[in-house]
């Protein structure tokens, strides 16, 4: 992925957060992988490897009691605020749809996305435990003081040759004096792919949510 697109990765999409919450989407997923691992016919081995596709939006319509308190209509899963981590760059992409789920041999289970900004040809398998989250979401001036010393942190890492968003955890703050239009404070993050570290503006970090 060329670093004239990945500057998408985190888009303003980031913004507000779904109706329907991580949780309830993993044990939707959950849900799904108990009953692959519960063979129809006992006479019959279970297959080694499934295959299911989630384009039709019918597939999890029809699924919607995994939603134990879902307020309003079956919603999407393409309207779902996720981000997954490509395994080309190990960088955190916004996720525009679920496209298909399987079931591999060890009993994982792994689902292919669409990254939001990007076609096809960028289409990926990534491992639902591991690999998909719900989005992280960027800062105001004033939430500044909700970063501390350890937090995982999504970082805007710039280099020469890319600009990817990628997890760091915080090592030390500087705060500063602002206002709730700006803020001055700067994070010392070490980031977890390569254990660099790098002093951060508020502009260049997202938070997670909180649990």
């Amino acid at each position: 992925m060329s670093s004239s697109i990945v500057s998408q990765s985190c888009s303003v999409n980031r913004n507000g957060k779904s109706t329907v919450t991580w949780k309830q989407i993993q044990s939707w997923f959950q849900e799904k992988l108990k009953q692959q691992s519960q063979p129809k016919f006992k006479t019959l081995p279970s297959p080694p490897l499934q295959i299911h596709d989630l384009s039709n939006p019918s597939c999890y319509a029809a699924n919607a009691t995994f939603v134990q308190t879902r307020k309003g209509k079956a919603s999407d899963l393409a309207d779902l605020a996720f981000e997954a981590k490509s395994a080309r760059d190990y960088a955190w992409y916004d996720v525009s749809s679920f496209l298909t789920y399987r079931v591999l041999r060890t009993g994982e289970l792994e689902v292919r996305v669409r990254f939001s900004g990007f076609d096809n040809r960028h289409d990926e398998w990534v491992n639902v435990k591991t690999s998909v989250r719900e989005r992280s979401i960027p800062l105001e001036p004033s939430e500044c003081g909700r970063v501390n010393i350890g937090d995982l942190l999504l970082c805007f890492q710039e280099r020469d040759d890319q600009a990817l968003y990628c997890d760091g955890h915080v090592v030390n703050i500087k705060r500063g004096i602002h206002d709730h239009r700006r803020c001055n404070c700067v994070f010392l993050v070490r980031y977890d792919l390569d254990n660099t570290e790098e002093p951060l503006g508020l502009e260049k970090i997202c938070r997670r949510p909180d649990e």
